[in-house]
């Protein structure tokens, strides 16, 4: 029997349809893969199936005691909660039934009815067993750290916690919740690729149906066996993880479109033969006419003309010139800011037409060696050496090169001032951006938004060296798509950070580790990457007693000092930036003064002073941005 029946699923939002005449079965043991475009109604079924909203038509059958698990229904409510303890509400009638359990024991010996109160006893026991009451503090630490939380962070109260971490406790809750169903919808926001990789073996491990929206298309292929993808207000399903769905939907275009290529020459087969026949005019011609027009009729009534492929990016990145072999040389190389050292002893040769790519844990700094290496940041020691020949292009993924007061199209004839209006706006199209979407503000753009105009300049920018910062980021899987088949089609060089495991399996040629001491390097794609990492060592279970409370309770104190602090130095580092902002700008209006300008000595001086302000500036927005990040929602 189906655990979910959807039959003629239909649901629109005023006079938009976003689907129609939907038909599907979720069975025991399936693992779904649900994608589509932004905006083709993916959350929405997911929302119709918990109830959560009513369909315009058809209906959805859940089956007799199925329980479905979805992460709004898991909303943290009680910031005074550990997040430890919140998690455990998950196992609150386990809890209960281990309360009941202890109280039995009490009673037993002190009553007159004991053979009743230990039959009770043993048949509470078994259910609290079969339902895993033994197991419960342990799987919620083992969600927890899996998860990324470590022993200090589970006994912070879920006021003290980021955005991130909350969404990673509803996500803990909804894992440990026992439902026969989990839907979940981006599961693998907020987590790093080592929590990652246990969802992965988590949803494996487990028994439990899914169904999974996610722009990770490796997780998609670790984790589901089927896939089913809304398009063009449509359903339709295929066998396998996402991989094995892309030549399956391939064919189906092909045989939809021959099957109607070949009902289109059947019609105009028989309106020839219509048409032969009336000229003709007689009783037979006519009768014969009139039967082949039946024919058409019924050809024509079941007839369906091939969807339009929904729009998507497509671009491809040329070079203007070729680089010289030697692309990158760097050695020694060292950075800190402040006291706080970032990493050292980095050693790299790229060579030209090789596809690297950085991986390292959160916070290890990927994005300060990518700007070391193009100058943005001054490192302490070392040298990059770019190669002759060399044009770099650089891809943000803060997105904070674009002047947010301008247009699309102000933002690229500002950056391309040879290009004429029609070559800009053609060129915008390809990205789709259409029509009076040019002259949207860079301020109202979505991320992805933004992320479709850095590619633009990227494409017409020509570079032969590409550095690029989590280009996947904001973007959905058919963008990643087109922009894994242009880097895949790249004639240049190519030093990328990314945690998309899809595309680094795709492209990557060699890996850089990035280490604080240094770089290790790995020949070869992603899969071969993770054959060559030792083998994960199991952290003990931790057990629970008084003295280890105490600490927590303690580590919690200190934890909450620290943020305060926190709190102070950021508020310190804004005036700071505002401070030296000020004295940045006055010491450049005072060049345009004749008294400077005119001697040779004080304009030196000025400009000494100028670099030193802007490189203390870099120092101050770095911490910021490091302390906002620790403070603020992920």
């Amino acid at each position: 029997m189906a655990l979910v029946t959807v039959s003629g699923l239909m649901m629109e939002f005023g006079e938009q349809l976003l689907f129609e005449n939907m038909d599907f079965e979720i069975n025991a043991g399936d693992r779904v893969g649900l994608i589509g475009v932004n905006g083709s109604g993916k959350t929405t079924l997911l929302k119709i199936i918990t109830g959560e909203y009513t369909p315009s038509g058809g209906s959805v059958v859940i089956g007799k005691n199925v329980r479905i698990g979805y992460m709004q229904q898991h909303v943290c409510r009680d910031p005074e909660l550990s997040a430890y303890d919140e998690v455990m509400s998950v196992f609150d009638d386990l809890i209960k039934m281990e309360n009941e359990l202890e109280g039995l024991n009490l009673l037993i010996g002190s009553s007159e009815n004991d053979e009743a109160l230990v039959e009770k006893q043993i048949a509470l026991h078994d259910e609290f067993i079969r339902r895993g009451g033994l197991t419960c503090r342990s799987r919620a630490r083992s969600a927890l750290l899996g998860l990324g939380f470590d022993d200090n962070e589970m006994q912070l109260t879920i006021g003290a916690l980021s955005g991130g971490q909350r969404a990673k406790l509803q996500l803990a809750k909804l894992l440990l919740s026992d439902a026969d169903i989990l839907l979940l919808d981006e599961p693998t926001n907020h987590l790093d690729t080592q929590s990652v990789q246990w969802l992965e073996e988590f949803i494996l491990e487990s028994r439990t149906s899914c169904v999974i929206i996610s722009h990770d298309r490796y997780f998609l292929d670790k984790t589901t066996n089927k896939t089913f993808e809304i398009e063009n207000r449509k359903m339709t399903r295929y066998k396998g993880n996402y991989t094995a769905y892309l030549p399956q939907k391939k064919e189906h275009m092909l045989s939809v479109q021959r099957e109607y290529d070949n009902k289109m020459k059947e019609i105009e087969r028989l309106e020839g033969i219509i048409r032969q026949q009336k000229r003709w005019n007689r009783e037979k011609n006519i009768r014969t006419a009139e039967s082949k027009m039946k024919a058409k009729e019924r050809i024509e009534k079941d007839l369906e003309k091939p969807d339009t492929a929904p729009s998507s990016i497509r671009f491809d990145l040329g070079i203007k010139a070729q680089s010289g072999g030697d692309v990158l040389t760097v050695k020694g190389l060292s950075l800190s800011f402040g006291e706080k050292k970032i990493f050292e002893n980095i050693d790299m040769e790229i060579k030209r037409g090789e596809r690297i790519f950085i991986l390292a844990p959160n916070g290890c700094g990927k994005t300060s060696l990518l700007k070391t290496l193009l100058g943005i940041y001054k490192p302490d020691r070392g040298r990059v050496i770019l190669g002759e020949g060399v044009r770099t292009g650089y891809y943000d993924q803060i997105q904070t090169g674009m002047d947010s007061e301008k247009t699309i199209f102000e933002e690229m004839s500002d950056r391309f001032p040879a290009m004429t209006n029609t070559e800009i706006r053609s060129t915008l199209a390809r990205f789709l951006f259409k029509n009076d979407d040019v002259f949207k503000p860079l301020s109202t753009l979505s991320g992805g938004e933004r992320a479709r105009v850095l590619l633009t300049e990227l494409m017409l920018a020509g570079a032969n060296f590409l550095l690029l910062d989590e280009p996947t980021n904001h973007l959905d899987i058919s963008s990643c798509e087109a922009l894994q088949n242009a880097l895949s089609d790249y004639e240049g060089t190519l030093l990328v950070v990314s945690h998309d495991r899809y595309l680094i399996n795709a492209l990557a040629d060699k890996i850089f580790f990035l280490r604080p001491d240094g770089i290790e390097v790995f020949e070869g794609s992603y899969e071969d990457y993770l054959k060559r990492l030792p083998a994960k060592v199991k952290q003990p279970e931790k057990k629970d007693n008084k003295e280890e409370k105490q600490g927590a309770y303690k580590r919690k104190k200190e934890q909450d000092a620290q943020r305060r602090r926190d709190r102070a130095r950021l508020t310190k580092l804004e005036k700071e930036i505002s401070d030296s902002e000020e004295e940045l700008s006055r010491l450049n209006d005072s060049l345009t003064s004749e008294e400077i300008s005119s001697d040779y000595e004080k304009l030196m001086k000025v400009t000494e002073q100028i670099n030193i302000n802007e490189n203390q500036l870099e120092i101050l927005y770095s911490e910021w941005e490091e302390l906002s990040e620790r403070l603020s929602e992920e």
